[in-house]
């Protein structure tokens, strides 16, 4: 059965962001001349003293939010993840996480369905570059639900984070009694055959993965990993040892991401073999949702065919026993 769709995390953005300046009024929100698409024009209208208009200035809008970190703002970052990361990573690098100053950045548009936008509005290494940098905490929520309490964790946590917000209205994968743990990942679902590991949005197709396997006999168990740093290493080895094959998907690159710090751990706590399933070492381009996820083997369809045939190949049928000639005397 298919998950329910809810909303795009973007409106979830801007709408915990409103309820939280409610709450708080050292909450500032500064917007890279993209909030009508970041959902940070919801906060502009319930607060536009606080709402601070950078423009196309990522490098001079991130120095900003270091600065008003400084002098006891709580100074949130929203624009479009391939400028925000992708633009100013010295700026973050050197003004937000070596003093690790309190500082929350937040990359809409993540991975790869970004409106058909192109490649020039495509990362899929923001991850990699993020999880390198000392004293900042990476979080990727899977839907509505998550995203909230996400972002409620990560504007009343001290510290710099990074937060991935996608564009498209996303499948409803946790209850409302759901509760998020900054580095906790979580099991949403059991299985002994196969091990699926993913986060963000990507969980809720791999979840659909899952199903497919089911009915063609393969019960995996899949791990949701929403905080990517700091990872919670017992909780990949613990769904590691549920099956002894690992299969790593995300909407992003096989290099340097979720994958790689999956095997980093498992090569040294629980060595089993590991497929990394993501973008391939290339570029993004336009096109519809669907026909991208296909293109790009991260459908939940896509994702079931690739794990059941490298399942085959790590564990091929047996054959028949020969029968050993006895010797007459």
């Amino acid at each position: 059965m298919a998950l329910p769709i809810g909303k795009a995390l973007r409106a979830v953005f801007g709408e915990t962001m409103a309820e939280l300046a409610d709450e708080d009024q050292r909450i500032v929100l500064l917007d890279g001349d993209v909030g009508s698409s970041t959902g940070a024009a919801t906060f502009e209208a319930a607060h536009p003293d606080r709402f601070l208009q950078m423009g196309i200035t990522e490098q001079a809008m991130l120095g900003v939010a270091a600065g008003l970190a400084t002098v006891g703002f709580v100074p949130v970052v929203s624009g479009f993840a391939c400028f925000v990361v992708g633009r100013a990573f010295d700026s973050i690098r050197v003004l937000i996480a070596q003093p690790a100053l309190d500082v929350k950045i937040v990359g809409g548009y993540s991975g790869l369905l970004t409106g058909m936008t192109g490649k020039t509005h495509q990362i899929f290494d923001d991850v990699a570059l993020m999880r390198t940098l000392p004293n900042v905490c990476v979080l990727a929520p899977a839907d509505e639900v998550e995203a909230a309490q996400a972002i409620r964790a990560m504007v009343t946590t001290d510290g710099p984070f990074y937060l991935q917000v996608t564009r498209e209205q996303s499948p409803v994968l946790f209850p409302a009694d759901y509760r998020f743990e900054i580095g906790r990942s979580v099991r949403v679902r059991e299985g002994s055959d196969l091990t699926l590991i993913s986060t963000g949005v990507q969980t809720t197709r791999v979840q659909e993965a899952a199903a497919i396997l089911e009915r063609r006999g393969v019960h995996a168990t899949v791990l949701h990993v929403p905080t990517i740093k700091p990872l919670d290493e017992d909780g990949i080895v613990a769904a590691a040892q549920a099956s002894g094959l690992v299969v790593v998907a995300e909407e992003q690159s096989v290099l340097g991401g979720l994958g790689g710090a999956v095997a980093e751990v498992l090569s040294s706590r629980y060595p089993v073999p590991v497929r990394r399933l993501g973008i391939q070492d290339v570029y993004g381009e336009s096109g519809p949702n669907d026909a991208l996820l296909d293109k790009y083997r991260l459908s939940a369809r896509a994702i079931a065919a690739d794990a059941e045939a490298w399942l085959r190949s790590q564990r091929p049928p047996r054959r028949p026993a020969r029968l050993e000639r006895t010797a007459r005397t």
